[in-house]
Order: C-alpha cells, then sequence, then structure tokens
C-alpha cells in the first residue's frame, strides 16, 4: 500500500519550547517538575501516561536512611557492586542526596510502604543494610503515579502523547541541540528548544528476553549517538536472575526483594545451587547468580540431565517466606502469577535470567549535561559513573530522582529569546514505495536482530559470536537504510516538515523509528562487547573469563570511535 504526504496546517504546538523533556517515566516526570516553573516545558512521551519501566519497578528506591545505616556504607556497597567501574565522586553525590529526595517523594505524596510508623526498609543483594524502600512491590508505579498526577496540574508543562522523536537537531553552524524531529499526529516536524533533556530510559527490548517494557528501545542512546554525542561502557547490560519464565508468559520480574525476604532459589533436585557458585547464594550480586543460572543449566544439559538453557529455568521458593509477608508484602507478583496457573504459596515459581538493566549510556557530568551543548540526560538513558559494571539494586530509581533534581539548575537560554523562526509549510511530498512490504520488512528486522543479540552478547559472551553479530548487524543497517521509506524519512528537512496520510500513521512511524534505534543499540552494544576483551560486572566472556587490570577502564564511544577513558577514583578510602 503506497502513502502520500499532504499539505496541512501545524499541530497545536508553540513555535518553541523553553525545554523539551523526552520521556515520560520517573527521570523525565521528576524532570519536567524540578525544572523552574518559569519555563514553558514540552514533555515528549511515545505512549501515553504512564508506562515506563519505572512504571514496572518493583523492587524500591535504595536510601540510607536507617540507624544502622550511613551514606558511606551504601558508597561501599555501590563501589563494590560496580566491580571497580563507578566513579566515586558520582557516587559519593548519589549516596549524599538519598535522604533528601526521599523526603521530597514523600511531601509529593508518595505511599512508601511503613512498619510500626516508620518507612520500612528490605534487603536486597549486596546490600550491607536493610535500606530499599518500596511500596508493596509496585513501587515504580507507585512514584510515577503520583508524579504524574502532579504534572498534571502544572499550567508550565505541556504533554506530548503517542509523539516520536527520530533524531535531534542541531544548530548547523554551532552543532549545539536546539531541539528535536518529532513525528506527531501524522507529521515530521522539528520543534525548536532552548535545551532537550533525553530520559527515554534503557534499550531492553534490544534482547529477545527481557523484563522492560516494549518502549524500552534504547531511543536515547540512539538518537545522542547519531548526533554525535560521547557514549559510555554500553557493554554492560545487567540480566535480572529471575524472570517468570513459562510459556506465553511475558518475562515478567520476580523482584529481588523476593530473595531478601527469604525465598530460595533451587534447580529441578530441590538444591540451593547458588552456593555452589557464590558463598552469598541467592543474595549475591545479580550477574554472580543469572550467571549461575546461565551455567547450572549448561551443566545439566551437557550432562544430560537438564533443558537447553535457553528453554529452561530453575525454581524460586516463596514458601520459607511467612504467608503473611508474601500476602502483605508481594500482592502483585501472586497475582500475576496466578494469572498464569502459578500458587506461590503451594509451588515455586518457573525463573530464567533475561536482560534487565543497561549499566551504559550517555556520558553525563554530575549537572546531567552531555558532550553536546544544550543537551541533558538523566536516568537509564545516561551513564552518571554511579553504576560502574553492575548495578548496585535498587539504585536507578534512586539515580533518577537524584539527578533529575539537579535540572532545577539547569542553564539554558529560555526558547522565547531564539532566533524567530516562522513555521514552514507541511509539504505534500509524496512516499512512492511500498509500505505494507516495506512494513513487514521493519517487523521482520526486528524480531531478528533480538533473537540475535540475545544469542550473542546476552549473558555469555565471545569473540567469534560477536564478530558474526556484527557482520549481520551491519548487513541488516544497510538493508534498513535502502528502504524506500527510510530514505523518504531521511531525506525530510526542517525546512519542509511532512504529513504523512496512511492509517495509524504515528505508530507505523513509531515503528519503524524504534527497530532503527534497536539496529543501532544492538551495533553498539555488539561492538563494545567486542572491545572490553576481559569480565568484568554485567559483561562476561567465556573467552576472556576473568578480569584484567589493563581493562579497569570505561569504554567511551563516539561516531565510530571506541576508546579507553580512565575511571574518577573508583575506590574509597
Amino acid at each position: 500500500m503506497n502513502f502520500s504526504a499532504k499539505s496541512e496546517s501545524h499541530p497545536d504546538l508553540p513555535e518553541s519550547f523553553d525545554i523539551l523533556v523526552v520521556g515520560a517515566g520517573a527521570a523525565g516526570l521528576y524532570a519536567a517538575l524540578c525544572l523552574p516553573s518559569s519555563l514553558q516545558v514540552g514533555l515528549i512521551t511515545k505512549d501515553d501516561l504512564p508506562k515506563s519501566a519505572s512504571d514496572w519497578a518493583q523492587g524500591g528506591m535504595a536510601a540510607a536512611i536507617a540507624p544502622d545505616d550511613s551514606p558511606l556504607l551504601h558508597i561501599e556497597d555501590t563501589l563494590k557492586a560496580g566491580a571497580g567501574l563507578c566513579d566515586l565522586e558520582a557516587v559519593e553525590f548519589l549516596a549524599s542526596k538519598a535522604k533528601d529526595c526521599v523526603n521530597s517523594l514523600l511531601q509529593l505524596g508518595v505511599s512508601f510502604d511503613r512498619h510500626q510508623g516508620d518507612l520500612a526498609l528490605t534487603l536486597e543483594a549486596a546490600h550491607s543494610r536493610r535500606r530499599v524502600l518500596h511500596a508493596r512491590d509496585t513501587t515504580g508505579r507507585a512514584v510515577v503515579s503520583t508524579l504524574t498526577a502532579h504534572i498534571l496540574e502544572r499550567q508550565n508543562i505541556r504533554i506530548l502523547s503517542r509523539a516520536f522523536a527520530l533524531d535531534l537537531w542541531l544548530d548547523p553552524h554551532s552543532q549545539e541541540c536546539q531541539g528535536v524531529c518529532l513525528a506527531y499526529q501524522g507529521n515530521i516536524l522539528w520543534i525548536r528548544a532552548g535545551a532537550v533533556v533525553l530520559a527515554t530510559g534503557g534499550g531492553g527490548q534490544v534482547f529477545a528476553k527481557t523484563t522492560n517494557p516494549k518502549v524500552s528501545t534504547g531511543d536515547g542512546v540512539a538518537i545522542a549517538w547519531r548526533a554525535g554525542a560521547a557514549l559510555r561502557d554500553l557493554e554492560f547490560v545487567q540480566f535480572h536472575p529471575t524472570a517468570l519464565t513459562k510459556p506465553g508468559a511475558p518475562r515478567f520480574l520476580i523482584s529481588e526483594a523476593v530473595r531478601g525476604e527469604g525465598a530460595h532459589l533451587v534447580n529441578d533436585f530441590g538444591h540451593r545451587f547458588v552456593f555452589d557458585y557464590h558463598p552469598s547464594g541467592e543474595l549475591a550480586p545479580r550477574d554472580v547468580v543469572s550467571r549461575a543460572i546461565f551455567l547450572h543449566l549448561q551443566e545439566l544439559r551437557s550432562e544430560g540431565t537438564g533443558a537447553d538453557p535457553e528453554l529452561g529455568c530453575v525454581w524460586l521458593d516463596l514458601r520459607p517466606i511467612p504467608p503473611d509477608k508474601i500476602r502483605h508484602r508481594f500482592p502483585n507478583i501472586i497475582e500475576v502469577c496466578r494469572q498464569w496457573g502459578i500458587d506461590v504459596f503451594t509451588e515455586p515459581v518457573p525463573v530464567a535470567p533475561a536482560a534487565h538493566y543497561w549499566m551504559g549510556g550517555i556520558v553525563t557530568d554530575l549537572n546531567c549535561a552531555t558532550s553536546i551543548p544544550g543537551l541533558y540526560a538523566v536516568g537509564e538513558t545516561a551513564s552518571t559513573g554511579v553504576h560502574g559494571a553492575n548495578r548496585l539494586a535498587s539504585n536507578s530509581l534512586l539515580e533518577c530522582i537524584v539527578f533529575a533534581a539537579e535540572l532545577a539548575h539547569i542553564q539554558a537560554a529560555p526558547g522565547s529569546s531564539l532566533p524567530p523562526s516562522p513555521l514552514p509549510p507541511i509539504s505534500p511530498t509524496p512516499y512512492q514505495g511500498d509500505w505494507s512490504a516495506e512494513l513487514e520488512k521493519i517487523h521482520t528486522l526486528r524480531r531478528d536482530v533480538r533473537r540475535l543479540v540475545w544469542e550473542t552478547a546476552g549473558i555469555c559472551r565471545s569473540q567469534p559470536s560477536l564478530n558474526r553479530a556484527i557482520s549481520e548487524i551491519q548487513a541488516w543497517r544497510s538493508e534498513f537504510a535502502s528502504l524506500d521509506v527510510s530514505k523518504y524519512i531521511l531525506s525530510c528537512q526542517p525546512s519542509s516538515p511532512v504529513a504523512l496520510s496512511i492509517p495509524n500513521a504515528d505508530f507505523e512511524i513509531r515503528q519503524w523509528g524504534e527497530t532503527r534505534n534497536l539496529l543501532d543499540v544492538a551495533y553498539l552494544i555488539l561492538t563494545s562487547a567486542a572491545f572490553r576483551e576481559e569480565s568484568r560486572g554485567g559483561h562476561y566472556r567465556s573467552d576472556f573469563p576473568e578480569p584484567e587490570a589493563s581493562w579497569a577502564v570505561h569504554t567511551l564511544v563516539k561516531h565510530q570511535s571506541l576508546t579507553k577513558s580512565s575511571i574518577l577514583h573508583s575506590s574509597y578510602s
């Protein structure tokens, strides 16, 4: 089916915003709220509010607020989990700001659980103290829903729902970020802003097995890379050990807090096998537990006593936890498991690892500024230096809030002070291709790239498989670029925005854009993983199974260049 463009007036948008925030998870919502109320803010979300990985977050938010805890202990735990790649200044900043951010969320109305009047705290893997605040097992939803309610009350924030940022818009002379190219209401147009904040979350959908929602397609990292921003540590992906694994079911995350409260990981024979790999057993760091499950399933298969590790599972047994505590702490997990025929009170839950969190991202300083003037990044799409090679459980939601709060001090020229630029008329330039055939090709590429990245850059990696995958991805990227629809969209210019007259145009162009981003993200992860010839944190190479001192550095990516970059004081004394 062909489609053509038609001449239309612009959507009801101002000529410019002071700030554009791309993404509406916890980081984007809190950033928009923290921006000065005197600024006109555009909040771009590619789905309706709220739908993000933050909304799915179960475990909670780490903060050293208990009498037996301290920011120093939180720093030490974070550095230890980060396997030598955390930047000390960023970790100190995170831990020191945690208490204030908890108080800020409480003032906004976030209802964290309480025990005898005090904030309830739970234990998660690699934490030395109980410091994880929670709202039962839907903490992310509690935070996001509260922030969304406040966003809807703010007169200076304009929500652009079902909008998709295709690319950044740079000034051709200064190379400063001056806005975004946006697919919105059937149009491709350019929106000007004094500054752009990327808060698009992670890229878990580049893996066939992931706990992330479908919106997590690495958009911010991809568009920042294409614009020339510096990226870092893209090989480090955290695989959550316990995702529900049952035919037909989504890879629903079974929170780490379940193990923190006493659940056991066992194999088909009831053996708590993780202790064979690490003395902390189920509460070892996530990368250790995920790899233990993967390797254990491989061993069972090699012995002829287990299923293929790609299809097999182990078992998460909640029965050691008192039933009343399960009902109080994990009602959502109970309900989701029940929907798939599992009674957590009488039987264990089948689980296996799945891609969960991307430690790498766009390099930022403590003020969220990137290497491109006028461009900021916050949340999972950013690389602040906090997580190193392996994120400490429940530091991600804290990172969103702590760093987004710094945008209250943003240094950006108001959009109203930008040179006047009347909106050009929307072009009637037609697209002549066969949309139905090309859409089928886009869907095939999207499916295949996810399978390939899971198989070659999943829990265990090696040079031969990475090289093969890189060649395959390069071919697919070329194939994608040669599509008529790709040529058509990429030929659009700020001087000639386009109206697309196809059924469901916004959704279909989003599919095109997400697939483009997934192909780029796959290339970035694969090349970074091939570059780092060691194993560390979330990056495990079977051909280089040990960490190497010479690799206690960041991987820095800019354009097609991969280099090593030093760590900012990764140890604490």
